[in-house]
């Protein structure tokens, strides 16, 4: 007998068709039946070992988080309920440039501090891998949810030629090459870039198209934090696109979305730019967050010249006050590239998290509000953060709209993705919120999308883009990563003043065919486990 049977289900099944009734048959963690209503009638109905009423409850396929900074949080975090709770039942990891592998001590001490905003510190993980292969193998010990990952360009360049802003040498270059090529055979789904982050944002455009040429000799895609989402960011796009049609690789474009006043109502102009591509055979994904505030790292947004050399070499500009000075100048009337182009206004810039204890008040408020109580400039206030805090200071950048956050999620190339940092003491609601805002205010309060065609955007589209052949839909023979929700009741509880609040109308989570989520709860069951890339 069968381990499980899902009874009276309106299974969306993920492919954009109508919803239809039908009892699910789970056995060995894959689907092994489904059988509609009308099927049904008048035979004997499907038994299992058990029995779940799913009457008034839709059955979907497991939401693909296609942008996740949960590298880290997964090891540490067992329970994981910032995404098995939303019916998350796979993250893509390694994304913006920046991650734990490749490395070698020198770069690994490097990037956890460069990123210490994203994740932490990390002194509460054993960080026991070097390479991707290990790094996966690790994920392989039993995780709350799986997780795919992309070879970190970033952290690849920092490996091979340092945080120097310079060319790499063609002996360096073919390293990172074999690195990348290393990664993918070890089972990465493709590359990530993060153009706006140092060491990442040193390459030129000809050096990340050998890198995708790699990547595409594999069958990965690549994954661009572009160069700007700001001033430049119609330019950034349209790079990109020719970048990846150079090196004949698909590409996946990272939070895409329109920020900042100057493109405030510009969405049509970018998705134009898009069809246009799409329409003369280029190989194009995007995913987004349905939120209008981004989240990065208070470091993230100085000039690229400032964190040359690595955070020791940051730190060291910082503490000079000429230098300093020079800093500020360009953040506030040059326009950094690290913050796109456009001054940085500190009444955008609210701090989300800290990684001293002693700096906790000034989180949930913003750089100017903060520096209003201290009698100081905002520089002066953000100075003291990143000093202090030893960049690892995370923020949220209150510079979005939300009519481009509309037209963006509707084109038919996107995904969802929740970009969540878990990090901080007030992360943005995204990471717990993503995927039921989508289901609740977009589809059911809004009606922006339909629920088969949101469900669509969250798991068959994904998981082909992944290039996954077995999961994404509710079909025999797919791995039983399943979420049944109330299309009634699903919501996201997190909000901007209560960011780790849990979703509500969500109570079933299977991965791989066992419940990590049963009424509501989250069990003690560690489903999850790496998935790595399918070979051509």
């Amino acid at each position: 007998m069968e381990d499980l049977v899902i009874r009276d289900a309106d299974v969306v099944d993920g492919s954009g068709a109508p919803s239809y009734r039908a009892d699910v048959v789970v056995d060995a963690g894959r689907i092994v039946a489904v059988v509609k209503e009308a099927a049904a009638a008048g035979c004997q109905r499907p038994r299992a070992m058990r029995e779940l009423d799913a009457e008034g409850l839709v059955l979907s396929p497991g939401f693909v988080d296609m942008h996740a900074h949960s590298d880290l949080a997964l090891l540490r975090d067992p329970d994981h309920s910032a995404k098995a709770a939303q019916g998350v039942t796979l993250e893509v990891l390694g994304q913006d440039g920046l991650s734990y592998a490749p490395v070698d001590d020198r770069t690994l001490a490097e990037v956890r501090r460069a990123i210490a905003g994203w994740n932490g510190h990390g002194d509460d993980v054993d960080f026991d891998w070097r390479s991707v292969g290990e790094y996966l193998d690790r994920l392989d010990g039993g995780i709350a949810v799986n997780a795919a990952y992309l070879v970190p360009q970033g952290t690849v360049r920092a490996l091979v030629v340092g945080w120097e802003d310079r060319a790499a040498t063609p002996a360096e270059l073919d390293r990172m090459r074999r690195l990348v090529a290393e990664g993918l055979e070890q089972g990465a789904v493709g590359l990530s870039s993060g153009l706006t982050y140092t060491p990442g944002m040193y390459a030129p455009d000809a050096e990340l198209t050998e890198l995708c040429r790699v990547v595409a000799e594999y069958g990965g895609y690549y994954c661009p934090h572009h160069r700007s989402y700001g001033a430049g960011a119609l330019d950034a796009y349209a790079e990109m696109v020719t970048l990846a049609r150079a090196a004949g690789c698909p590409l996946h474009l990272a939070h895409a979305t329109m920020n900042f006043g100057v493109n405030e109502g510009r969405a049509p102009e970018l998705l134009s730019l898009l069809d246009e591509a799409l329409a003369a055979g280029a190989d194009i994904t995007l995913d987004t967050y349905p939120y209008t505030p981004g989240s990065t790292t208070l470091a993230a947004i100085l000039p690229s010249w400032a964190n040359e050399g690595g955070p020791a070499a940051a730190l060291a500009r910082l503490a000079d006050d000429d230098t300093s000075e020079r800093v500020r100048h360009h953040l506030e009337a040059v326009g950094s590239d690290g913050c796109h182009g456009v001054p940085v206004e500190w009444d955008t810039i609210e701090i989300s998290g800290v990684a001293d204890p002693v700096l906790t008040e000034f989180t949930g408020r913003t750089v100017a509000e903060s520096a209003r109580l201290r009698g100081e400039t905002p520089w002066a206030t953000a100075r003291h953060l990143l000093l202090a805090d030893r960049l690892a200071t995370s923020i949220l950048q209150h510079v979005g709209h939300e009519e481009n956050v509309r037209t963006i999620m509707r084109h038919p190339v996107h995904t969802g993705g929740s970009d969540g940092i878990l990090h901080g003491t007030k992360p943005h609601p995204r990471a717990y919120g993503t995927f039921p805002h989508y289901l609740g205010h977009y589809v059911r309060e809004l009606g922006i999308l339909s629920l088969e065609e949101c469900v669509a955007h969250l798991t068959s589209r994904p998981a082909a883009r992944l290039r996954l052949p077995d999961r994404g839909l509710v079909r025999e023979g797919y791995v039983a990563d399943l979420v049944l929700f109330d299309p009634e009741t699903v919501a996201a509880g997190a909000t901007f003043e209560n960011p780790r609040r849990l979703p509500t109308g969500i109570p079933h989570v299977l991965i791989n065919g066992h419940f990590v989520m049963e009424d509501g709860h989250r069990t003690e069951v560690l489903a999850g486990r790496a998935v790595r890339r399918t070979p051509l």
